[in-house]
């Protein structure tokens, strides 16, 4: 059992953290009203009080993704590598363990 604490911990948090997720989702998409994105963060918000004011950017992005799936695909890709740097600590560790 001992053996084993570290991956019990971590699969208990993720559960927790996925509960409280599902239960958030839950209250946010009965308290919006139609037409209201339940998950528009302060990103959009932040952009329509900027803009509100007159301010116009004087520097531009050198590179715009060409669509909303490129967006997508950064954003995996991201997931991805976080992934393998997690997944590489947990065997470092874990064999580590079973060398001593």
């Amino acid at each position: 059992m001992k053996k084993y604490m570290l991956e019990i911990i971590t699969g208990i948090v993720i559960i927790c953290f996925i509960g409280v997720f599902l239960i958030q989702n839950v209250h946010l998409s009965s308290a919006t009203q139609t037409g209201e994105s339940p998950w528009g963060g302060t990103d959009d918000k932040a952009a329509q009080a900027i803009r509100a004011t007159g301010y116009e950017p004087w520097i531009r992005p050198l590179w715009e993704p060409p669509a909303g799936e490129m967006t997508t695909l950064f954003f995996s890709l991201q997931a991805a590598i976080g992934a393998l740097v997690i997944g590489y600590f947990f065997g470092y560790y874990r064999g580590r363990r079973e060398r001593d």
